[in-house]
């Protein structure tokens, strides 16, 4: 599976407004990995930042100044993200930017979902942890991602630290091949045995085998607090031993 995870920064808080992006920033996982090939671009805007967005990002317009513009770098960003899954943090917020930026640059160039899927981390978040902060920063701290370089926010940097974060937060579900965010709470799972003509084989896993199948269960549980391996076999070893 390819993924891009995606950041922008930009001249304010609304696009509607007026405001431009100016940065942004993609870090591609492939099968949930890094694969070292990202997308950064600076951009020039043809506005001024509103006050307290400069400060933020800690761009300047003399930075950006020589720039290449969006269009400029339209073409090559779209053939980038073409065909994968793009995770974002508040993903309304830089959707919104980027259509805009494509708008801009002509109307064949359509929106950002017709060329790629998206997943909202924030959403996912508010899933797992209903009624607390689910910021970036909150959730870097609450997951045990570290994030003390991030001295201002930029498009690259935060697209790096999200990508640990994502990993963090789906790694019960993706890691064992659940591609799908699970919500928060689901019933139990249901298992159930159809009866099989003849003697069962039994296959007895090997020592080493076995304690290389708790480590991973231990990594999961230490990531995501529970795996789907407890909720399927512990209930059949309580009614087992009661039994």
């Amino acid at each position: 599976m390819r993924q891009i995870i995606l950041d922008t920064e930009t001249t304010g808080l609304e696009w509607k407004k007026g405001n431009r992006v100016v940065e942004i920033g993609c870090v591609e996982l492939l099968e949930r990995r890094p694969s070292g090939r990202n997308f950064h671009r600076y951009l020039k805007p043809d506005c001024d930042f509103e006050p307290g967005a400069q400060e933020v990002t800690g761009l300047t317009l003399e930075f950006l100044a020589d720039k290449p513009v969006f269009e400029d770098v339209v073409d090559e960003f779209l053939e980038y993200i073409d065909g994968a899954e793009l995770i974002i943090h508040n993903a309304a917020f830089d959707l919104g930017f980027l259509d805009s930026e494509l708008s801009r640059a002509g109307s064949h160039y359509g929106r950002i979902l017709d060329r790629a899927t998206v997943v909202d981390t924030l959403l996912l978040a508010r899933e797992r942890f209903p009624g607390q902060r689910n910021s970036l920063d909150a959730l870097c701290k609450r997951l045990g991602v570290d994030n003390s370089h991030r001295q201002l926010h930029g498009a690259l940097l935060d697209a790096q630290i999200l990508a640990d974060v994502y990993v963090a937060l789906t790694s019960g579900q993706e890691e064992i091949g659940f591609a799908e965010a699970q919500p928060a709470s689901r019933p139990a799972a249901v298992v159930s045995f159809m009866p099989v003509a003849g003697e069962r084989p039994r296959i007895v896993a090997a020592a080493e085998e076995q304690e290389a199948h708790l480590r991973r269960l231990a990594t999961l549980r230490k990531k995501a607090g529970r795996t789907l391996w407890d909720e399927v076999v512990e209930p059949l070893v309580v009614e087992a031993a009661v039994g």
